[in-house]
């Protein structure tokens, strides 16, 4: 495979790819779904979904999309927003990120462009969290510029069509796909054409057992021809994540409950979250580091039994959680990233799903728990 890679671009025949467009476009519109960001081509819209349709599957995206335009129509809208409320109305999309970023262009955008997005490369890819793919699809589809838009489904499509095998996890594929893919753009609707291929590889092309009999371009498929389509496109595997065992602490203090807005930096960035600390090899009780680690901050903690554990993964860190109860005995100084939370009050608050899940256990836990639920000792 090595000897493969890095195989110089050809540029097909006009032929080739008047084929493949007729092809291919003529295929989107008799099957492209019906989404709601494709209602508009407003390049406000185009953004958003973009940002969200990252690392996430369109139906998960659908319900959080609509739902974020009804809160925030405009960039203007959006702009004036509380972070707070920014990310409460992500909650549940993870990659929080994400949307802080967005949040971010989006007031550079009103303070600086007058609430409308810009058409210019150069601009539109200096705005936070605006990479290659997300500047050609906001150009391409808001603003018909023949810029390319390549994610993971236009480069399995190309990688195919042309049969190579570059690494797609490298640079230097992305830049020869973005080439290809320039190549093959249509002057007159390059926003479909890039909507088309992404389409295609979503619902035909698709990474295992691929619907090749019902491919508008089978023919102009190298890979089909070749029988390899299976084996393409080349991408070299992710590590597993790293395991950390963690403690989460459900506390007490009458009928509230300690949350802790997690650190600027790393994972989940200025989250809520109940209190957290990672879980030293040499614990023997169970939240004992937990305890140590509040005790040094003001609070003393009474422990009581485990609640649960809970296994949640992130791109490259897993979880070991264990969930511990903890009352509240004497409190001095209360440090500002936290704050005493009325039970019923906890679904204001925008929780990551790890901790949502924490929450669902503390307050339903399995029936091998005992302790102090709802502020009552053991």
């Amino acid at each position: 495979m090595g000897g493969k890679d890095h195989q110089p671009i050809q540029a097909p025949e006009e032929e080739w790819i008047q084929a493949v467009r007729k092809k291919l476009l003529d295929w989107y519109d008799r099957n492209q779904r019906d989404l709601p960001w494709r209602e508009s081509k407003d390049p406000y819209r185009v953004w958003v979904s973009e940002i969200m349709l990252q690392q996430t599957r369109v139906d998960t995206v659908i319900p959080y999309y609509e739902r974020f335009m009804s809160l925030f129509p405009t960039p203007g809208a959006l702009a004036a927003a509380k972070e707070d409320d920014v990310i409460k109305a992500w909650e549940g999309l993870g990659y929080y990120s994400r949307a802080r970023n967005l949040h971010t262009a989006v007031k550079e955008v009103v303070e600086t462009y007058d609430g409308v997005v810009p058409d210019d490369p150069a601009t539109v890819s200096r705005l936070k969290g605006v990479g290659p793919y997300t500047t050609g699809a906001i150009l391409s589809i808001a603003y018909n510029r023949p810029i390319p838009a390549v994610d993971g489904n236009v480069f399995r499509v190309l990688s195919r069509w042309f049969a190579l095998w570059d690494d797609v996890t490298r640079t230097s594929a992305r830049r020869k796909f973005e080439e290809l893919d320039r190549l093959l753009i249509p002057q007159d609707r390059p926003g479909d054409f890039n909507q088309a291929l992404m389409e295609l590889g979503a619902l035909i092309c698709t990474p295992v057992s691929p619907a090749c009999a019902d491919c508008p371009v089978q023919e102009e498929c190298q890979a089909y021809r070749d029988g390899i389509q299976a084996e393409l496109p080349v991408k070299t595997k992710s590590k597993p994540p790293v395991p950390v065992r963690m403690t989460f602490g459900w506390i007490r203090k009458g009928p509230q409950v300690l949350l802790q807005r997690r650190p600027s930096e790393g994972l989940l960035g200025r989250m809520w979250g109940l209190p957290t600390v990672e879980t030293l090899p040499e614990e023997l009780v169970p939240g004992g580091t937990l305890r140590d680690h509040w005790a040094g901050h003001g609070l003393k903690l009474e422990l009581g039994p485990v609640v649960g554990e809970l296994d949640h993964v992130f791109s490259h860190r897993r979880w070991l959680i264990t969930l511990v109860q903890g009352l509240c005995l004497a409190e001095e100084n209360l440090p500002a990233d936290c704050a005493w939370v009325e039970e019923k009050e906890l679904e204001h608050y925008a929780l990551p799903n790890v901790y949502r899940k924490a929450v669902r256990m503390a307050l339903d836990p399995p029936q091998s728990s005992h302790g102090f639920q709802q502020g009552r000792l053991f």
